[in-house]
């Protein structure tokens, strides 16, 4: 450009490019702070009555600081009971094992009869993210657990009993599960609340008591302790109703028994096996066993 026709154009200075950027950052912040908005929920009223600050603006200080709604494992917004009281509509069941007994699915294997473990299998849905509540007890011996985002059909690695059939894939169960054992001895009651992954070699990878945590490519660590896994397990109730819960979100998954927090694992492959969409269920192991469910509710996010 010739210099005449230079000298002949305004300059826009460095202020006024400034000032143009501001007022576009400012028309944008109106929107960028409604999409991230407090839900009104969650809100709490001002702690004090607001004060005009020194140009004249309303200030309205502090929120009142509040506890959380009480626990109730019988609080149901946004869930759906996924199993009647009166039939396995839903479900696949070995009727030799599994029955429906005054509202109460009974899953029950008898001593002096041997058998592998078998599963009860929820086919309604198959979420990834969900919170699961229900109430469990367990008596007479063995154990059992809840499984979820599990898959059924994986051939079986360990073998059935002596003398026993070939188990039946479409009720065996393959993934991560609550686990639920009778107290018959120490070692047995301390699985109570652990995570565990069923039929596969990962086995126990957050004893009750911990949070772990698994990066791709890596194995589970210890990141946190949540209690002594002997003491956690006076919460647990023996030939009594516990309440149970599984929250799983994304690779976090959380075991709750009681309202008490046992065990948390978190994967953070999202490719991993545990990470994906599958079905809920519940397992019986051992003989003899009696284990009972009922109020069974689901919370799907997917």
């Amino acid at each position: 450009m010739p210099p005449s026709d230079r000298h002949d154009r305004p300059v826009v200075g460095p202020s006024l490019l400034l000032k143009a950027a501001l007022g576009v950052l400012f028309l944008a912040f109106p929107a960028t702070m409604l999409a991230q908005s407090v839900p009104p929920a969650l809100e709490a009223p001002p702690a004090r009555p607001p004060v005009t600050g020194s140009n004249g603006e309303k200030l309205i200080g502090m929120p009142k600081f509040h506890d959380p709604a009480p626990y109730d494992i019988n609080e149901h917004t946004g869930y759906k009971q996924i199993f009647d009281g009166n039939s396995f509509n839903g479900w696949d069941a070995d009727p030799t094992i599994w029955r429906v007994d005054n509202g109460v699915m009974v899953g029950e294997t008898l001593e002096g009869k041997p058998k592998g473990n078998n599963y009860i299998v929820y086919r309604g849905d198959k979420p990834r993210d969900f919170d699961l509540k229900l109430q469990m007890k367990i008596e007479k011996g063995g154990g059992g657990g809840i499984q979820y985002r599990s898959v059924t059909g994986v051939p079986w690695t360990r073998p059935q009993p002596k003398g026993q059939p070939p188990y039946d894939l479409k009720f065996m169960m393959t993934g991560p599960q609550a686990d639920f054992w009778f107290p018959v001895s120490a070692q047995q009651a301390a699985h109570t609340g652990q995570w565990y992954s069923e039929n596969t070699m990962q086995g126990i990878l957050a004893y009750r008591g911990q949070v772990t945590q698994a990066l791709p490519g890596q194995p589970n660590r210890l990141v946190a302790n949540i209690g002594d896994k002997q003491a956690l397990g006076g919460y647990v109730k023996v030939n009594e109703w516990n309440d149970y819960e599984v929250i799983a979100r994304g690779g976090v998954m959380i075991h709750i028994m009681n309202g008490q927090l046992m065990a948390v694992f978190i994967d953070d492959n999202k490719d991993s096996v545990n990470n994906q969409p599958g079905l809920i269920g519940f397992e019986i192991e051992s003989q003899p066993c009696k284990i009972s469910v009922r109020n069974i509710w689901l919370r799907m996010f997917d």
